[in-house]
């Protein structure tokens, strides 16, 4: 699979990198930053304060992946816009839904 999205004995670890006060929210597919990591692109609508911006990208990523968003949840980053995911589910089924995200 890709270097974003790894699975785990509970689900999938993602690297995302996000970017808030963006007009829509969305996955905007793969990229690589300059340190060569690869990311999971995501953009919200809600400004970085008080947590807002992680909790669109945690109602983003469980739209994206039919989870609930009790089951998403910010493992590092809560104050970084490169952030490590975790989602809780089967792990078979969410890196399934992981390859089908746009690239």
């Amino acid at each position: 699979m890709t270097g974003w999205c790894q699975p785990d004995q509970d689900g999938i670890r993602l690297t995302v990198r996000l970017t808030p006060n963006a007009a829509r929210d969305m996955i905007e597919g793969e990229a690589e930053l300059a340190d060569g990591t690869r990311v999971l692109k995501a953009r919200v609508r809600a400004v970085p304060e008080k947590g807002r911006a992680n909790k669109a990208l945690i109602k983003l990523l469980a739209r994206t992946f039919g989870q609930a968003p009790s089951r998403v949840s910010v493992v590092k980053g809560t104050t970084a816009r490169k952030k490590t995911m975790h989602i809780k589910g089967d792990p078979a089924e969410l890196m399934k839904r992981a390859g089908s995200l746009p690239s």
